[in-house]
């Protein structure tokens, strides 16, 4: 037996603590991982902290390693980076990336790792997840060569999809949030950036992260005729108003949703593993390095999930580091 091992728990909404669970020895097809690190995707992981998934989205909104249920206890997370200590040939000694909470050794399939290039650092592959959500945004929203496109939001989500627009030739991004300190990030990608108020008009995609009223609202005023606002926020339980009156119906606006737990239709060819294969590849770019803006030791989290769930920690990724990372 492997012993035990530290996981991160939400006992109740607001009560986070760390806790000793069991390890089971690996079986065949199996793998152990030692984590280096993980990631807090601030948004999603708060709204869990805070209890904020809605009873209807309980089950949508499990993550794949997920033990307990919402609002809690709950061993919640999908961002986890580490080396593979036992396991097949192929994979063993190789850091990789799984969609696991926050734990410092665990067992799974060897199907649910993926090996990290090793042209993208340990720390930044934590970033692969919220990458992939990108890419599946992407495929959804189908930007073409010279479409001028405002990401409104600047939180993990729309900065990854605005650093991969960035690639695009011809394409012409204004990166829009009310926090003028995302203007460093936005230089750091390689777009531009305007608060909501100096956010230019005429737009062919708009992609709407921030999660708030007042943000999509400003993502329909600033498309231009048939243009399409593509919505990647996650509102948890809050009821959400939308202005579809005034020129919402003359300007033949499109507005439609991208989640990432289904590979969008318009690549449905494509597998998990291959979008995520991709998100991994795409990972080598070290602008991506400006989506970590804190990082703290797995012990100190129980201190710091209600500081990043109240906003006193203003991050995008907050990096969580294990003993021997």
């Amino acid at each position: 037996m492997n012993g035990t091992a530290q996981a991160f728990w939400l006992a109740a909404p607001g009560d986070g603590a760390i806790r000793e669970v069991a390890l089971p020895e690996p079986g065949e097809g199996e793998v152990l991982v030692r984590t280096l690190y993980s990631g807090i995707s601030r948004g999603t992981e708060t709204l869990v902290f805070r209890g904020g998934v809605p009873h209807s989205q309980h089950t949508a909104m499990r993550a794949p390693f997920q033990e307990g249920d919402f609002p809690g206890p709950v061993k919640y997370g999908y961002l986890n980076v580490g080396v593979v200590e036992q396991g097949p040939d192929r994979l063993l000694g190789r850091t990789v990336f799984c969609l696991y909470p926050h734990q410092s050794r665990y067992v799974v399939p060897a199907s649910a790792v993926h090996p990290v290039p090793e042209s993208v650092p340990a720390s930044r592959a934590v970033l692969t997840g919220t990458v992939e959500t990108a890419v599946n945004a992407l495929w959804d929203a189908a930007p073409l060569v010279g479409d001028r496109v405002t990401v409104i939001g600047g939180g993990m989500v729309g900065c990854s999809v605005a650093a991969l627009l960035a690639r695009f030739p011809g394409v012409r991004v204004q990166l829009v949030d009310t926090d003028p300190e995302r203007a460093k990030t936005a230089e750091a990608l390689g777009v531009g950036f305007a608060p909501p108020e100096d956010a230019l008009g005429d737009r062919d995609l708009v992609v709407h992260a921030s999660a708030t009223e007042q943000g999509l609202a400003r993502g329909l005023e600033l498309l231009a005729a048939e243009g399409t606002l593509l919505e990647l926020s996650w509102y948890g339980d809050r009821t959400v108003r939308l202005p579809l009156g005034e020129a919402f119906h003359s300007r033949r606006l499109t507005l439609r949703a991208s989640q990432v737990g289904t590979v969008s239709p318009a690549r449905a060819r494509r597998s998990y593993a291959d979008r995520l294969a991709l998100a991994l590849d795409l990972l080598a770019d070290p602008r991506l390095d400006a989506l970590i803006t804190g990082e703290c030791a797995f012990d100190e989290l129980p201190d710091v999930m209600p500081r990043l769930a109240s906003g006193e920690l203003a991050a995008l990724c907050h990096l969580v580091r294990y003993p021997g990372a």
